[in-house]
């Protein structure tokens, strides 16, 4: 499956997220990721995630869809990383 997850997390916790969702997905943005997943892996990264996540204070969103191809992606200003390249 094609995920994008967006998290909003507390300062002191931003890097232990951003090192975390790089294992498993491709960074796009400021806490923002995408990628092809699948469902146990996703679960994985779920688990790890609430573990560094302060429950009362923090975020976590997944958009989840069968293949990037049903998603339209417009990008306007600068793209961070260009992933066309990759295999």
């Amino acid at each position: 499956m094609y995920v994008i997850a967006v998290y909003d997390v507390g300062e002191k916790r931003v890097g232990k997220m951003l090192k975390l969702f790089r294992r498993y997905l491709n960074w796009i943005q400021n806490s923002v990721f995408e990628g092809e997943i699948t469902e146990v892996r996703l679960m994985e990264l779920k688990i790890k995630a609430s573990k560094i996540m302060d429950d009362e204070n923090d975020s976590l969103i997944i958009f989840k869809t069968r293949q990037e191809k049903w998603l339209e992606k417009e990008i306007v200003g600068v793209e961070r990383q260009n992933l066309s390249n990759f295999l």
